[in-house]
């Protein structure tokens, strides 16, 4: 009874994590909840904003002018 017991926690011990590590990298389930998500958190537009911001206020820290503004 005690072996069958410890192989039978062993084997939970190890199927789970593997079990979730699976199953977290389908592609399916990527896209469905991680890229949505992130999307939703941060659309592009504000993404372009964000960079174009912060490539000012690098521009400006370094002293550069004009420059680059394609972003």
């Amino acid at each position: 009874m005690g072996v069958k017991l410890e192989v039978f926690r062993m084997m939970l011990y190890l199927s789970f994590p593997v079990t979730m590590f699976w199953i977290s990298n389908q592609p399916e389930y990527f896209e469905e909840y991680i890229v949505k998500r992130k999307r939703a958190a941060l659309p592009p537009e504000k993404i372009k904003s964000l960079i174009h911001k912060y490539c000012k206020r690098l521009q400006a820290v370094i002293g550069i002018k004009g420059g680059n503004t394609r972003y």
